[in-house]
């Protein structure tokens, strides 16, 4: 028999690109779990989705499986969207019967407005019904953004006994992902990140091989990709 949970509370996570994304909603998830509410994480952009770079579909991707992992109520991606963010939350928090709102605050982040006099007026007026968490997260020093570059789409495919990275789609069987390259190296030293059964993993990459091809062998099962 499926758990019912209390209605009277229902929390909502707006997140945004970059590093504190999975942060807030583990915090969501955890309050969600002391008040047995439901839990909505949120996501804006004024591009479709078919336009996201591959950043930024890795993140959907990973806030996807995370919400599938944290068996939240609804993620709720609202691309191509034209109306200001605090007419959005407003929206979402009606539909939801939101009673709290989680926002990050964040340099990386378009949420860290909220934090602002002004946005925060508006935002309060639109949404006077619901209380907010504004969390300030501290970026850690070792973050994976702090000494790589941009994520860009990329191919990881098989060259006699070794893995290699390509960044053109190829015409052979290949793997999919998102190559982070170190910053001050002007060789394919990096990390690649791939999705495999709605779950994340990562390879090293070091002068455009990786470095660990066991990791590609244990999750196809056989020598070829």
């Amino acid at each position: 028999m499926k758990h019912v949970k209390r209605m009277d509370e229902s929390i909502l996570v707006c997140v945004y690109y970059g590093l504190n994304g999975e942060r807030l909603i583990r915090r969501g998830h955890k309050l969600a779990t002391l008040l047995d509410c439901p839990l909505y994480i949120l996501t804006v952009d004024a591009k479709p989705l078919d336009a996201f770079d591959a950043e930024k579909s890795g993140y959907i991707e990973r806030w996807s499986e995370l919400s599938r992992e944290l068996e939240v109520e609804e993620f709720i991606i609202r691309d191509n969207e034209k109306h200001p963010i605090q007419k959005v939350v407003a929206e979402i928090a009606r539909e939801k019967n939101i009673t709290q709102i989680i926002v990050g605050q964040s340099a990386q982040s378009r949420w860290e407005e909220i934090t602002k006099g002004s946005f925060l007026n508006v935002l309060l007026k639109e949404v006077p019904f619901a209380d907010f968490h504004i969390v300030a997260v501290k970026r850690p020093v070792d973050e994976e953004h702090e000494t790589f570059e941009k994520g860009v789409r990329a191919y990881v495919v098989q060259d006699l006994d070794n893995y290699k990275i390509v960044f053109t789609c190829p015409k052979s069987v290949s793997i999919e992902g998102i190559f982070f390259k170190e910053l001050g190296t002007d060789f394919d030293n990096g990390i690649f990140k791939f999705s495999h059964q709605n779950k994340m993993n990562e390879v090293r990459i070091k002068e455009g091989l990786v470095t660990n091809p066991h990791l590609i062998h244990s999750i196809y099962g056989v020598s070829n990709i």
